[in-house]
């Protein structure tokens, strides 16, 4: 029997939350049951009693706000822990169309991907100034050449993710999963693809995007601690063949001048080459130990799904989920 579990992470959510549950399916073609579930980020006020007036089936609670980024993963630990054979994540701000999340499981169920992105239609969204557009499109550029995936969208917050996929998954950011799941997805082989999708009218104002020089700072922060963590042999062995490079040019410049007989007036440029030179050194040998750690993440990781494993012995319905949240920090 497949389960659908569709994950809304909340904050202050009570004006928007009721709006967005009423529209959620409760059958979808290609599953056998769909559940719901709220993760309540530190609310203070009545989003945990909005959705159970809603009949949501699972509620996990964070003591106090930990972020967009720690509510997500949380929730992708709970729907795991609850049997989910897909999850779909979507916001509380009712901004994406829940009819369309029959399209974004497809590819799931037809085995053509392990995670579906939900791609808006960004030239069409009137909320969106044109700089926001631009920003968008270029930031889901950079992901894609980061990533190796064709996302046409990659801050959408409207997925679904897989079972397999989900037990792979780990954000290290508190600010938000969107860019990091996927390049994380891409650097681990898991298969990737965008659907179309459509959007809701406006209900309030991101929380996420309070400022676009902020935001584009973060994402720039965001997609290079991704790709450092993934990829840091060739991170630093870039940097270090620069700076191999500059450390060359000074030389020749220093044997220039050496063939002139003016060797004496350009000791400062032998010495810079020595500079570079040891920066490329101290790169060179940074690379290998961020190597060495990678793999490391590498055996946290296995060891990551190997618990989920054996928490399938123990259903989570069960024991309640919160109980099995909290043996597994």
């Amino acid at each position: 029997m497949k389960k659908l579990i569709i994950q809304i992470p909340c904050y202050n959510e009570e004006q928007t939350l009721g709006i967005t549950l009423s529209s959620l399916p409760r059958d979808v073609p290609g599953v056998d049951k769909v559940e719901w579930l709220v993760i309540d980020d530190g609310s203070r006020d009545r989003t945990v009693e909005v959705a159970r007036e809603h009949g949501v089936d699972h509620i996990v609670r964070h003591p106090r706000n930990l972020g967009l980024a720690r509510a997500f993963m949380k929730g992708i630990d709970a729907s795991l822990l609850a049997g989910a054979d897909v999850i779909v994540n979507t916001d509380a701000d009712n901004q994406y169309n829940a009819e369309d999340i029959r399209k974004l499981i497809a590819p799931i169920l037809e085995g053509e991907a392990e995670l579906v992105i939900g791609d808006r239609p960004i030239g069409d969204i009137e909320d969106f100034s044109i700089l926001k557009k631009t920003l968008q499109r270029m930031g889901s550029w950079v992901v894609r050449k980061v990533s190796g995936t064709s996302v046409q969208d990659a801050p959408s917050g409207f997925r679904a993710i897989s079972r397999s996929a989900a037990r792979r998954l780990i954000v290290f950011d508190s600010y938000t999963y969107t860019l990091e799941t996927i390049i994380q997805a891409g650097k681990q082989g898991i298969a990737v693809v965008s659907v179309p999708i459509r959007t809701n009218g406006k209900l309030r104002e991101s929380r996420l995007v309070r400022s676009i020089p902020s935001y584009v700072a973060r994402s720039i922060q965001t997609i290079l601690r991704i790709y450092i963590i993934y990829s840091p042999f060739k991170f630093f062995m870039t940097l270090s063949g620069m700076s191999f490079l500059l450390s060359i040019g000074f030389f020749c410049i220093f044997l220039y001048f050496f063939a002139m007989g003016r060797e004496d007036t350009h000791i400062p440029t032998l010495l810079t080459s020595g500079l570079f030179f040891l920066f490329a050194l101290f790169l060179l040998i940074l690379g290998i130990l961020a190597d060495l750690l990678a793999i490391n993440r590498k055996l946290l990781e296995d060891i990551r799904r190997r618990l989920f494993r054996l928490e399938e012995n123990h259903p989570a319905s069960e024991r309640g989920l919160s109980e099995a949240l909290e043996e597994m920090e």
